[in-house]
C-alpha cells in the first residue's frame, strides 16, 4: 500500500490524466474508466492506495460538485415551463421504482420495514452522468431540465422514508413519528427550514453584494465553492444529505452565475478535471469484486435490485415520454440520468446496514448495483446526449445566418463587459469600437448597416433582476428584428433575469407568438406603450437592479422615429445610473424601405411574414 502523499498524489493525478485518453481510444465513458481504475488500484484490488481519507473527502466534494452544477445550470426559463412535467416525472420516477421494490423485496422474504428502505433506495437516483450531458452542451433540453427537477423530488422522498424507519421503524408516517418523538421531530423540521431560509433567501443575497464589488472570476468561483460547502454542512446538521443542499445553493446562485460567464468556466474547470474524477475513484474503491464469488445469495439479491430499479426508471421514462410528447432520444436521456445511483444509495444502505435493517447481502448486493448502474447509464446518457447534439446542430446548421453584430461603447472604454456580454448572448462575429462622444458613435452606426449594440455597464450583468425592452412602432418589421429579440431571450436564459416588454398592442401579439416558440420558450410581462414619447415613464419604474434595452432604428427604415435622436441625451440624463443597451436591428441592404413618415404603411419583411404564419397555424389548430 502506499502512504507516501505525494506518491498518491501523482498516482492519482495520472489516473486522472491517462483515464480519459485511454477511454477515448476503447471508446467507453471515462465515468466507467475512473470506476474501473478505482476498484484496481483500490483496497478491494492491488491495495496500492488503501483508503485514504483525503481522497474519500475530495470524492465527496466531487458529488456536490455535480449536484451544485446541476442545479446552477438549469435554464430557469425553461424549467419554469415545464415545472408541472418535472413534478410528475419525479414522482412517476420514485413511485413506481418504490412499488415494484417492495413487491420483489417481499418476495426476496424481507419484512415490511426492509422491503421499504429498499424501495426509497430503489426510487432515488444520483445525476452522475450528468457532466455527460454538459459536455455535449445539451443541459438546456427540455428532458434534461425535466429529469434534473424530478430528480429532486426523488431524492426528497427517499430521504423521507429513511428518516421515518430512522427515527421509528415501526411506524410510516413522518407526523407519527414527530408526535412519537416530539423533540427529534420538531428539532429536525425546525432545521430544515432554517437551512432553506438561509440557502435560499440568504445566500443569493451575500453573494450578489459580492459580485458588484469583486468582480474578477477567481474570487467569484471561491464564493461560490464557499456557499456550496456551507450549504452542504447545513443540509447535513439539519438531517438531510449534504448533496440537497448542494443542488439548492446551486439553484439559489442560478441567476448569478451564468453558464457562460467566467466564473462557470472555472467551476467546470475544476470540477471536471479534478473533484469529479476523484469522486468516480473512491466510487470504485469501494467496491468489492471478490462478493461475485462469494456465493449464490449476494449476486441474485444484486440481480433482482438492478432488474427492478432498471425497470422502475425506464418504465417511468416511458410514461413520461408518451405523456409530454417528447422523442425517444429524450427518453433515453431521462432513464440515462436518472437510473444511475451513487451516493443516495451509499448514504440508505449505510444506515440501513448500522441500523441492522440490512444485511451483509444486501449491503454487498448494493454495492455491485452501484457498478452495474453507473456503467449501464453512462452508455445510455452518452449515446442520447450525442444524438441529440448532433439533431441541435443540424438545427441550428439549418437555420444559421450570416450575422454578425457592432458591439460599441460611447464615453467609456469597458472591453471585459463588452467581451461578457459577447459571451452571455452568444454573439457571433463580434467587432468592438469605443467611441468619444454620440455624435461620433451616431455617425459610425447609420454608416454601416449590421446589428449593432451600444452598452453602458453600470453593474455586473450576473446581478441584473430584470430587463426592461422598451420596443417602438413596427419593430417587428425590420428585417432582423428577430436577432434582437434572440439577444434578449439568451441574456434572460444565461443570467435568470425577467423581461419586461413596454410596447404597443400589435408589436406585444408579435412578442407574444416569439415567447410561445417550442424550444425558445421566453418568461416575459407587458406593460403598454403606445408612443415612443411614453419611454421616460421607464424611468420612474426603474429599481437600481434593472437594466433597460431599447430598440432603436436607422433612418429610412420600418420603425425610425424622429424621437430616436434624442435617446442619447435621454439615456445621459435619466438613465447613466443604470446599465442600458441600444439595439440597432441589422439593416436590409440593397431594397428599398418606405419611410413611415410618408403615412405609408411598410412592407412585411421576412420577420413579420414568419409571425403572421405562426398565427394562422394557431388559429387553424384552435378551431379544430
Amino acid at each position: 500500500m502506499i502512504t507516501e502523499p505525494l506518491a498518491i498524489i501523482a498516482l492519482v493525478l495520472a489516473a486522472i490524466l491517462l483515464v480519459p485518453m485511454i477511454c477515448r481510444k476503447i471508446r467507453i465513458p471515462s465515468i466507467v474508466g475512473f470506476i474501473i481504475v478505482g476498484i484496481v488500484v483500490g483496497p478491494n484490488g492491488f491495495g496500492w492506495l488503501g483508503g485514504s481519507d483525503t481522497i474519500q473527502m475530495l470524492g465527496k466534494i466531487g458529488m456536490l460538485y455535480i449536484m451544485l452544477q446541476a442545479g446552477i445550470e438549469v435554464d430557469v426559463n425553461d424549467f419554469h415551463q415545464q415545472r408541472e412535467r418535472a413534478v410528475l416525472f419525479g414522482f412517476y420516477s420514485f413511485i413506481l421504482p418504490f412499488v415494484l421494490g417492495i413487491g420483489t423485496s417481499l418476495a426476496l422474504g424481507f419484512n415490511w420495514v426492509t422491503s421499504a428502505l429498499l424501495g426509497a433506495m430503489y426510487g432515488s437516483h444520483t445525476l452522475m452522468t450528468y457532466p455527460i450531458v454538459s459536455r455535449y452542451g445539451v443541459q438546456k433540453n427540455a428532458a434534461t431540465n425535466i429529469a434534473i427537477g424530478g430528480s429532486m423530488l426523488t431524492i426528497t422522498l427517499a430521504l423521507v422514508v429513511l428518516a421515518v424507519i430512522r427515527n421509528q421503524p415501526s411506524v410510516v408516517s413522518l407526523q407519527s413519528a414527530a408526535v412519537s418523538h416530539p423533540q427529534s421531530g420538531w428539532v429536525m423540521i425546525g432545521k430544515i427550514a432554517a437551512t432553506f431560509v438561509v440557502v435560499i433567501g440568504f445566500f443569493p443575497l451575500l453573494a450578489k453584494w459580492f459580485f458588484k464589488r469583486w468582480s474578477d472570476s477567481t474570487s467569484g468561483f471561491l464564493v461560490v465553492m464557499t456557499l456550496m460547502a456551507m450549504s452542504a454542512w447545513m443540509a447535513d446538521w439539519s438531517g438531510i444529505e449534504g448533496i440537497l443542499g448542494a443542488f439548492m445553493c446551486g439553484v439559489s446562485l442560478n441567476r448569478l452565475v451564468p453558464n457562460r460567464g467566467p466564473v462557470m468556466q472555472r467551476i467546470n474547470f475544476v470540477g471536471n478535471n479534478l473533484f469529479v474524477p476523484l469522486f468516480l475513484l473512491g466510487v470504485g474503491m469501494m467496491i468489492d469484486v471478490h462478493y461475485l464469488w462469494s456465493g449464490w445469495t449476494t449476486i441474485a439479491i444484486a440481480v433482482v435490485m438492478i432488474g427492478t430499479k432498471l425497470a422502475g426508471k425506464w418504465i417511468a421514462a416511458w410514461i413520461a415520454q408518451k405523456q409530454f410528447q417528447m422523442e425517444a432520444e429524450e427518453r433515453r436521456l431521462m432513464f440515462g440520468l436518472t437510473h444511475a445511483t451513487a451516493a443516495g444509495t451509499l448514504a440508505i444502505v449505510t444506515i440501513g446496514y448500522q441500523s441492522h435493517i440490512f444485511t451483509n447481502e444486501i449491503l454487498n448486493a448494493s454495492v455491485l448495483m452501484i457498478l452495474v448502474l453507473c456503467t449501464t447509464a453512462s452508455f445510455v446518457t452518452e449515446y442520447a446526449a450525442k444524438r441529440l447534439a448532433l439533431q441541435e446542430q443540424a438545427r441550428l446548421e439549418a437555420n444559421k445566418t450570416d450575422e454578425s453584430w457592432l458591439m460599441m461603447t460611447v464615453n467609456e472604454n469597458r472591453p471585459y463587459e463588452l467581451q461578457e456580454l459577447t459571451e452571455l448572448g452568444e454573439l457571433t462575429k463580434p467587432k468592438y469600437a469605443s467611441e468619444s462622444d454620440w455624435s461620433e458613435a451616431v455617425q459610425l452606426i447609420n454608416s454601416q448597416s449590421k446589428a449593432t449594440i451600444v452598452y453602458h455597464p453600470a453593474q455586473p450583468l450576473n446581478t441584473i433582476n430584470r430587463i426592461l425592452v422598451a420596443v417602438p412602432l413596427y419593430a417587428e418589421k425590420e428585417h432582423d428584428f428577430i436577432s434582437c429579440f434572440g439577444l434578449v431571450r439568451r441574456l434572460s436564459s444565461q443570467i435568470g433575469a425577467k423581461v419586461v416588454f413596454y410596447t404597443n398592442e400589435e408589436t406585444q401579439k408579435a412578442l407574444q407568438a416569439f415567447c410561445r416558440r417550442k424550444g425558445k420558450y421566453l418568461r416575459a410581462s407587458y406593460r403598454e406603450m403606445e408612443n415612443w414619447e411614453d419611454v421616460l415613464m421607464i424611468a420612474k419604474q426603474m429599481a437600481p437592479d434593472d437594466m433597460i434595452v431599447m430598440i432603436n432604428a436607422r433612418p429610412s427604415t420600418p420603425s425610425y422615429n424622429p424621437l430616436f435622436d434624442q435617446v442619447p441625451t435621454m439615456l445621459d440624463k435619466f438613465f447613466a445610473e443604470h446599465s442600458y443597451m441600444l439595439v440597432y436591428p441589422e439593416q436590409e441592404t440593397g431594397n428599398e424601405i418606405p419611410d413611415i413618415l410618408t403615412g405609408d404603411k411598410p412592407q412585411a419583411s421576412i420577420t413579420w411574414k414568419i409571425i403572421s404564419w405562426m398565427k394562422a397555424k394557431l388559429l387553424s389548430f384552435q378551431q379544430r
